[in-house]
Order: C-alpha cells, then sequence, then structure tokens
C-alpha cells in the first residue's frame, strides 16, 4: 500500500483473514496442480492391475480437478470481498472523488453563469435598440406632414 495508516483492530483481522485465504487457495491450486501432473507420470507395473490403476488416477484427477475449482471460485469471491471492503472503507478516496465531482460542476455552473450574463447583456442592448427604434419610428408617424391652415 502506498498509505500506511492504522486500521482499527475488526478491519486488520479482516485483512488478515483475506490475506490467509489468498494464500490457502494459491496453495491449494498448487498443490492439487502438482498431484494431477504425478499422477500423470506413467508409472511401472504395481499389484494393482492397469485398469483399476487408471480409474483410480482418473477418479484422482476428477476430484483435483474440482478443489482446483472451488480454489479459483473461492479467489474470485475474495475478489468480490476485496473491492467491497474497498468501496466501504476508503473514505477518503471516496470524498476526494466527491470534492473533484463538485469542483466540475461548479465550474461548469460558473461557465453556464457566465454565459447567461453575456446573453442577458447582449438581449438588453438589443432590447435597447429596438426601444428606440421603435420609439423614433412612432413619433415620426405622428408628426403631421404637411400642416393644414
Amino acid at each position: 500500500m502506498s498509505q500506511q495508516r492504522v486500521l482499527p483492530q475488526s478491519k486488520e483481522t479482516l485483512l488478515q483473514s483475506y490475506n490467509k485465504r489468498l494464500k490457502d487457495d494459491i496453495k491449494s491450486i498448487m498443490d492439487n496442480f502438482t498431484e494431477i501432473i504425478k499422477t500423470a507420470k506413467i508409472e511401472d507395473e504395481t499389484q494393482v492391475s492397469r485398469a483399476t490403476q487408471s480409474e483410480q488416477d482418473n477418479y484422482e484427477m476428477h476430484v483435483r480437478a474440482a478443489n482446483i475449482v472451488r480454489a479459483g471460485e473461492s479467489l474470485m469471491k475474495l475478489v468480490s470481498d476485496l473491492k467491497q471492503f474497498l468501496i466501504l472503507n476508503d473514505f477518503p478516496s471516496v470524498n476526494e472523488a466527491i470534492n473533484q465531482r463538485n469542483q466540475q460542476l461548479r465550474s461548469v455552473q460558473e461557465e453556464c453563469d457566465k454565459k447567461l450574463i453575456s446573453l442577458r447583456d447582449e438581449i438588453s442592448v438589443d432590447l435597447y435598440e429596438l426601444e428606440e427604434e421603435y420609439y423614433s419610428s412612432s413619433l415620426l408617424e405622428r408628426r403631421p406632414c404637411c400642416a393644414f391652415p
């Protein structure tokens, strides 16, 4: 770990149990795989007939393969448990992610505010010009062109 933090006793115990599960499952996979390789070797004649020995070896390989699969599934469950532990107990990184998201959203909000203010100013100028045009043209229409005596 890059950061060494003092963990409460329950978390430390949990992490130690995760470490033990990891070592036990890896050892189980290695032991069973080694035994499958040993069983696959053809041995010289023994007191047991070849057919019987073959069936026994076949059964042993199936059991050991099942043990390997079980250990693999246990490792997958361990990975899931570790992810859950990290998500639930890594408050500094969760807080950091929340703060970063807040900063991003604030910058977007500021950008939107600036654009809205700019649009308001532009519309205000355009509206002023339109009002000037309207009132100046309506005043011209009210004046009589020609005066009758």
